[in-house]
């Protein structure tokens, strides 16, 4: 039997509202999981980068538990990452393409920021696991630590490039309002101008606030997109 012409033009329409459904619950879930994130960081009293590494020891050796808890965060919600940016780059297509070359610009550095904050987190696990058989520091934990901020510092302006493409191409597709473009230019170029100081934020700057800034919109502009991609 032949399907009619009104089930055939309603098909595609019906495929990209699930999608887009999917695309903006991924975008919510990653928000959520980032923040509960920073909130176990934030009880648990974690380090600044600038610490001694006493302190950092301590830390360690005293929230295991917590540290695997938040792994375990990082491990749900950098797929969903690669979710995300796959997906608007395959919703912009499907739209008309406009927008497409901030979308692949967006996968491509949405990619490369998974791989940094893979680094992050394993760092992150070597320190937790060593440090309950440690009387104090080691030249090698030290190490650990020191490429454990190099990563979140680099990690910040690939997610400004990440931000930047993603807000664009959403925007040029329609999927968003002029506002949210304006907002990932903010929050990105917050985080590409911390990225000029990726050293010194390693080293404990305060100049890691400008970074965290354009962080919080990023998770605020995700947050956004999603309940509208959702509600769309």
């Amino acid at each position: 039997m032949k399907r009619s012409p009104k089930n055939t033009a309603t098909t595609p329409a019906r495929i990209e509202f699930v999608r887009g459904r999917l695309l903006g619950a991924a975008a919510i879930a990653i928000a959520v999981l980032v923040v509960l994130e920073n909130v176990l960081f934030a009880v648990t009293g974690a380090p600044t980068y600038g610490a001694p590494t006493g302190e950092v020891l301590a830390y360690y050796a005293a929230n295991r538990d917590a540290v695997a808890i938040i792994s375990g965060l990082v491990a749900l919600y950098l797929p969903l990452l690669l979710v995300f940016v796959t997906g608007l780059h395959g919703l912009v297509a499907r739209r008309g393409g406009a927008g497409a070359d901030w979308s692949r610009l967006a996968l491509a550095a949405g990619s490369t920021l998974s791989a940094v904050f893979v680094l992050f987190n394993v760092t992150q696990i070597g320190l937790a696991l060593s440090a309950g058989g440690l009387a104090e520091p080691t030249s090698a934990f030290e190490l650990v630590w020191q490429i454990h901020a190099a990563a979140f510092a680099l990690a910040l302006p690939i997610l400004g490039t990440t931000f930047i493409g993603a807000a664009l191409a959403a925007h040029a597709s329609e999927l968003t309002p002029a506002w949210q473009r304006l907002l990932g230019l903010v929050g990105g170029g917050l985080l590409l101008a911390a990225g000029l100081g990726n050293l010194t934020i390693a080293e404990g700057s305060a100049l890691i606030f400008v970074g965290l800034l354009g962080f919080a919109l990023w998770l605020v502009w995700l947050l956004v997109t999603g309940v509208r991609l959702v509600r769309s």
